[in-house]
C-alpha cells in the first residue's frame, strides 16, 4: 500500500507538475511586473501598520485578522518536519529550491488574494466568502465552472491529510520525544489520549465557525512564530560559526548533491522535486486555500490584501523554514540522508545544542502550530464542503475533520507526508489554471491600484466610490447607486434588482 502510495506522489509530483507551478509562477511574475520585488516594501509596511493596529469595526475581518487565519494553516508542522524530511531526502539544496519556490510563490500568493478579494460575495450573515471556486463562478464562463467543482472536491479530501493526520502526526513525534526525554517510554496508547483531546478541541473551535477560528489563530499564530524563532535564534548565535558552511553545503548541494551528502544521493531533479512539493507543502502558494481566508478582509482595495499574501509566503519560507534549516545544518547533528525522521531530526538539532530539556517546549510549539493549522485548514475544508453540499455541510465537516485527526495518530510518518503531498498536487491543477486565466483582471487591479493610491492621497476616496461608475459586471460585489452611474459608463441593466429605477 505504502509503495503504490508513493508511486502516486511521485507521478503527481513529477516533471509535468514542477513544471506547471515555476511556469506559472515565472508568467504571473513577468505579467505583474514582478509584484513580488515591486511591492515588497509596501507589504512589509502594510502589514507593520496592520499588525500594530486594531480593527474597531463591528462585523468586519481585518487584513491582519485574515492574514493570520491564512498563517494558521500554512506556518505548520511542515515548517519543522517538512523541512527536515526535505533536507534528509532532497539534500541540504532542496533548501534552495524552496527559496526559488517562494520567490515565485510570493507572486502566486499575491494574485490569489488579490483576486479572492475582487471576487468575494456576501453570505447570509453578511460576511465575505471566497476562493478559488467564487473566482471561477464570478469571472469566468461557465464552461469552466466544472474547475470549481473539482477544486473543492479535493479541497476537503485534502484536509483530512495536510490540515489534520499529517499535523497530529508530527504533534505526537514531538511529544513523544519530550516523554522519552524525560525517562518516559511513548506508547500506542498515549497516542491515542493525544488525538482525542486534539479531537475534542478541534470540535469545540469548529464548531463556533470561522469567527471563532478567526480568533483563536489571531492569538495562537503569533505567539507560536515568535516563541520558535527566538529558540532558533539561540542555536544560531551559540553555532554562528557553522552558519557560512550551511549555506554554502544549500548552494553547492542545489546542483551538486554528491559533493554535500558525501555520493548518498546524487540526483539534481530530485532536490528540485523535494524541494519544490515541501515548499509548497509549507507555504501552499498555488493551491489556492489561502485565498478562502484572505477573502474574508475588507480592504480599500484588492491589492492591498494581495500584499498580505507576499508577506505569507516570506514568513512561512523564507524566514521560518529557513531558521528551522540551518538549525538542522549548523547544529551538528548527523543527517540520515534517504530517511525521512521528520519532527526526530528537527528535535535532535535542537537538543544537540540546548539538551534533552529542549523536547519539551519544542513539542509545546509543535502543538501549537499543528492545532492552528487544523483550525486554518478546518475553516478551508468547511468552505469547499459548503460549496458543494450547502451550508448544512458545517457541522458534519467539522465532525469528519475530527475523525481524521483521531486517525492522524495512529499513521506512519511516511504514508502521511505522500497521501498530502498528492493531495496538494491535485489541489493545485485547477486554482493555476482558475489564476491565469484571471491574469488580466489581476493586470487590471494592479494599474487601478497604482492609480488609486493618488486618487486616494488626493481626495480621500475609497475602491468603492472610485469604481462605481465602471460597469457592474466587472465586479461581483459593487454596493452602487443607479444614479450615479447612469450616463458614465454603467450600464442599468447591469444592475441587481434593487438598484434599478422603478
Amino acid at each position: 500500500m505504502t509503495q503504490w502510495i508513493d508511486g502516486v506522489n511521485r507521478f503527481v509530483w513529477g516533471a509535468p507538475a514542477l513544471l506547471l507551478i515555476i511556469s506559472v509562477g515565472l508568467f504571473l511574475s513577468v505579467r505583474t511586473g514582478w509584484a513580488q520585488f515591486q511591492f515588497f516594501p509596501k507589504a512589509v509596511r502594510s502589514f507593520l501598520v496592520s499588525f500594530c493596529k486594531k480593527n474597531n469595526n463591528q462585523g468586519t475581518v481585518s487584513p491582519y485578522k485574515a492574514l493570520c487565519t491564512a498563517l494558521a494553516a500554512t506556518v505548520g508542522t511542515g515548517n519543522i518536519a517538512g523541512v527536515a524530511g526535505a533536507i534528509s531526502i532532497g539534500g541540504p539544496g532542496a533548501v534552495f529550491w524552496m527559496w526559488v519556490c517562494a520567490v515565485l510563490g510570493m507572486v502566486t500568493k499575491f494574485a490569489e488574494a488579490t483576486l479572492a478579494v475582487r471576487f468575494h460575495i456576501k453570505d447570509k450573515d453578511g460576511s465575505y466568502v471566497g476562493g478559488p471556486m467564487y473566482m471561477v463562478r464570478q469571472g469566468i464562463s461557465k464552461r469552466w465552472h466544472f474547475l470549481a467543482v473539482i477544486y473543492c472536491f479535493f479541497g476537503v479530501v485534502a484536509v483530512f491529510g495536510v490540515g489534520s493526520a499529517t499535523q497530529v502526526n508530527a504533534a505526537i513525534g514531538g511529544i513523544n520525544g519530550a516523554v522519552e526525554s524525560l525517562g518516559g517510554q511513548s506508547s500506542w496508547f498515549l497516542n491515542i489520549v493525544i488525538g482525542v483531546a486534539f479531537a475534542l478541541i478541534t470540535v469545540l473551535v469548529l464548531g463556533g465557525g470561522a469567527g471563532r477560528i478567526a480568533s483563536v489563530v489571531t492569538f495562537l499564530v503569533p505567539v507560536a512564530s515568535i516563541f520558535y524563532l527566538l529558540l532558533g535564534a539561540g542555536v544560531l548565535f551559540i553555532r554562528a560559526n557553522a552558519i557560512s558552511e550551511a549555506l554554502r553545503a544549500i548552494f553547492l548541494g542545489a546542483f551538486s548533491p554528491k559533493a554535500v551528502t558525501g555520493g548518498m544521493l546524487g540526483s539534481v531533479f530530485q532536490a528540485l522535486r523535494i524541494g519544490a512539493s515541501r515548499g509548497v507543502f509549507t507555504n501552499e502558494a498555488g493551491m489556492g486555500t489561502a485565498s478562502i481566508a484572505h477573502a474574508s478582509a475588507e480592504v480599500s482595495h484588492p491589492v492591498e490584501q494581495g500584499l498580505m499574501g507576499i508577506i505569507e509566503v516570506f514568513l512561512d519560507t523564507i524566514v521560518i523554514c529557513t531558521v528551522t534549516a540551518l538549525v538542522i545544518l549548523c547544529s551538528g547533528v548527523t543527517i540520515p540522508y534517504g530517511h525521512d525522521l521528520g519532527i526526530v531530526l528537527t528535535a535532535d538539532a535542537f537538543a544537540n545544542i540546548y539538551g534533552q530539556w529542549v523536547h519539551i517546549p519544542l513539542a509545546l510549539a509543535l502543538c501549537a502550530f499543528a492545532i492552528a493549522t487544523v483550525f486554518g485548514w478546518g475553516l478551508y475544508g468547511a468552505r469547499c464542503a459548503q460549496y458543494l453540499f450547502g451550508t448544512f455541510s458545517w457541522k458534519w465537516f467539522a465532525a469528519a475533520q475530527a475523525a481524521s485527526v483521531l486517525l492522524g495518530a495512529v499513521l506512519s510518518t511516511e504514508t502521511v507526508w505522500d497521501l498530502s503531498e498528492t493531495a496538494n498536487g491535485l489541489m493545485a491543477i485547477p486554482n493555476l489554471i482558475i489564476l491565469t486565466a484571471l491574469c488580466p483582471e489581476l493586470i487590471r487591479l494592479i494599474h487601478e491600484y497604482k492609480q488609486f493610491n493618488v486618487s486616494k492621497a488626493d481626495h480621500g476616496g475609497t475602491y468603492e466610490n472610485i469604481n462605481q461608475c465602471k460597469p457592474v459586471r466587472t465586479f461581483s460585489h459593487a454596493e452602487v447607486s443607479p444614479s450615479v452611474c447612469k450616463g458614465k459608463g454603467g450600464r442599468e441593466e447591469d444592475l441587481p434588482s434593487k438598484y434599478r429605477s422603478a
